[in-house]
């Protein structure tokens, strides 16, 4: 049972850096090159862990057939999942229907004034996401937050996975792995949080959702680690299959939003620190 209390903390720990990034979105918007260099750290986080961590002890524990496979699934369940279910990340739309108009750091404003329900108030109009206004607000803003609570639910309940699945390896791999999310999620708060202002919500409700959206992770973690308490052999195939969902969404959307409302150069700079910052806490961790 203490097994099952220290991955549920260790996930909420690693879940509650999206609510971080959220105060951090509200209280001082980022610039371009602040978004790039941070969603890049996000980035390099993901694929090192992936790569270094959680494939690579995968590949040690069970060989390369197991390791390929369960890699391969991961990344194939997401592209599944992202094409069939309809969802937001970002800004940008994903799944059936339009893609709308995306949004950048700079459009993002929390202390806009929200318009209301006989006209605009603010010196100028908002742009939505499902048009060129966003009136009426309230239905805009409650299809949107659904699409982005899809979107949240489905990025990070394999990061509880993967917390889940590393500890019931290993405890100190687990401490290692949520650590390392924790900081990954950061970023995802606060590119979370600026479409929300976009839209029209306010402080309190853009950093609610941020921080919610990583209360998710719990979830996934706790399925991971019931279900591999049961099946113990399976442990090196959760492993990579975790690791097959992280390069699949660092790949099809951190990365190209980083790079499209974000700066190139410091992009790429965030992920080298990203990854700079894996390595020294393996180190640390002695995995």
């Amino acid at each position: 049972m203490s097994q099952v209390w220290n991955v549920l903390l260790l996930s909420v720990i690693a879940g509650l850096g999206t609510g971080l990034g959220g105060l951090i979105a509200i209280v001082r918007k980022p610039g371009r090159r602040s978004f790039g260099l941070l969603m890049g750290i996000a980035a390099g986080v993901m694929i090192s862990l992936a790569f270094m961590e959680l494939v690579s002890e995968a590949w040690k524990m069970a060989g390369y057939l197991t390791a390929t496979l369960g890699f391969a699934a991961g990344a194939l369940f997401m592209l599944a999942i992202d094409m069939l279910i309809p969802h937001m990340r970002f800004g940008e739309k994903e799944g059936i229907g339009q893609q709308p108009e995306a949004s950048s750091p700079e459009d993002c404003d929390c202390n806009a004034e929200t318009p209301g329900r006989h006209g605009h108030r603010g010196r100028r109009q908002r742009r939505g996401w499902f048009g060129k206004t966003s009136a009426p607000l309230d239905r805009m803003l409650l299809k949107t937050g659904v699409l982005i609570a899809i979107g949240i639910t489905i990025h990070n309940m394999p990061e509880g996975i993967a917390v889940g699945a590393s500890y019931a390896h290993q405890p100190q791999f687990g401490y290692f792995i949520a650590m390392a999310i924790a900081l990954h999620n950061i970023p995802e708060g606060i590119a979370t949080a600026l479409p929300l202002c976009k839209a029209g919500a306010r402080k309190r409700d853009a950093f609610r959702i941020a921080l919610l959206s990583g209360l998710t992770e719990p979830v996934g973690a706790m399925l991971a680690i019931f279900f591999l308490s049961a099946f113990r052999d399976l442990v090196p195939a959760a492993l990579a299959f975790a690791g097959g969902v992280m390069i699949f969404i660092t790949l099809d959307e951190l990365v190209p939003a980083a790079r499209e409302h974000g700066h190139q150069h410091w992009t790429a700079i965030g992920i080298i620190l990203g990854a700079i910052f894996v390595f020294v806490l393996s180190g640390i961790f002695g995995v």
